[in-house]
Order: structure tokens, then C-alpha cells, then sequence
């Protein structure tokens, strides 16, 4: 092959490769101000510093809806967006990397292997409305464990504080998101069939 046919091929591979590349950063962008939209969609609890937030379920339906890289970039940048101070976390007296050390920091840190984890699960056990329910609630588990081994560690608190604190508050919300993420995942996976 001659060496300007090789410099062409090279130039119209790249040039091909470009929209899959900005495709790609497109869509974690967009997913990463989902989950900023969602975590603004949050009501603060006067027991405990964890406010109830919309910003799991986002989580959750990302995990469900990218392959599992994706997932975990989308949050990755998200995290990134929040720790270099734009407001994308929960509304709260905290703000940039002061918000991730602070009692939710555990649940935002578990956020990109959570995603991660719901996207491999679901991808490997048939894309069931079942399966999405349970790879949504052990992703959202994830969550929950993180987030309550942080509180633990921020307050010194006994494991029955930190149930009732961190965890026991969220449950009944966490079920319903669990159901709506694997809903929706399920719906968009049918329309995507349909419209083939």
C-alpha cells in the first residue's frame, strides 16, 4: 500500500471515529446533568444531614439504560463536576470537595461502581423487568452500604444510629426508585425494539 493511500485511510478513520468519540462524551455529559438535575430534586430531613434525594434513582436508571464503562464515566464526571464546585450536589450549607468529605460523601463516592455494577448485572441476565429490579436494588445497596460506612466514620456513631440515620429513612423512597429506574429501562428497552 502506498504511503499516500495509508496517510488518507488514516485521515478518513480518524475523521469517522470523531463522531463516535463525541457521541460518547455527549451522552456521559448529558447523563452526568441528569443526575445534577436530580440531586437538586431533594427534601432535607430534620433528623439526620442526609436529605432525601432524587439523585439515586438517576443513578439507578443509568445503570440500567449505558453499558457499564459509560455508567461509570457519567458519574465519574459528575463527581469531578461537584468536587471542582459547580452545583450539582443536593443544595446544602456544603459545597465542591467540602460536600464529598461531609456526611453524603459516601453515597456520591459509590456512585460510578454502583452504576457500574447495575449495567453489568442487568446486561447478563437476560434484561428481565425482574432482573432490572435486582440489579437496580444491589446497586442501590451499594449505595447504602457506602454511604452508612461513611456516616459511621464521619460521626462515631453506633450501627444503630447510623441505621436510623443513614440508611432506615431511605428505604421505602429507595424501593419505589428501584421500581421506576426498572420501569423505565424496561419501557425504553421495548421502544428501542419497536422502532427497529
Amino acid at each position: 500500500m502506498s504511503k499516500e493511500l495509508s496517510a488518507q485511510l488514516t485521515a478518513t478513520d480518524s475523521i469517522a471515529a470523531a463522531p463516535a468519540w463525541a457521541s460518547t462524551t455527549g451522552i456521559v455529559l448529558a447523563a452526568s446533568g441528569l443526575v445534577a438535575v436530580c440531586a437538586h430534586i431533594a427534601i432535607p430531613l430534620f433528623f439526620t444531614p442526609v436529605p432525601l434525594s432524587m439523585a439515586p434513582f438517576a443513578v439507578l436508571l443509568l445503570g440500567l439504560l449505558l453499558r457499564p464503562r459509560m455508567a461509570s464515566a457519567a458519574l465519574g464526571a459528575y463527581l469531578i463536576e461537584g468536587a471542582a464546585g459547580l452545583p450539582v450536589f443536593a443544595p446544602g450549607a456544603l459545597t465542591g470537595m467540602a460536600h464529598l468529605l461531609g456526611p453524603t460523601g459516601g453515597y456520591l463516592i459509590a456512585y460510578p461502581a454502583a452504576a457500574a455494577l447495575i449495567s453489568y448485572l442487568w446486561r447478563r441476565s437476560g434484561g428481565s423487568f425482574t432482573a432490572a429490579l435486582g440489579s437496580a436494588a444491589a446497586g442501590n445497596l451499594a449505595i447504602l452500604l457506602c454511604g452508612a460506612l461513611w456516616f459511621a466514620a464521619l460521626t462515631h456513631g453506633s450501627a444503630q444510629a447510623v441505621l436510623s440515620l443513614a440508611v432506615v429513612p431511605f428505604l421505602a423512597g429507595d424501593g419505589l426508585k428501584i421500581a421506576a429506574a426498572a420501569g423505565l429501562a424496561i419501557g425504553y428497552q421495548r421502544l428501542r425494539r419497536f422502532s427497529r
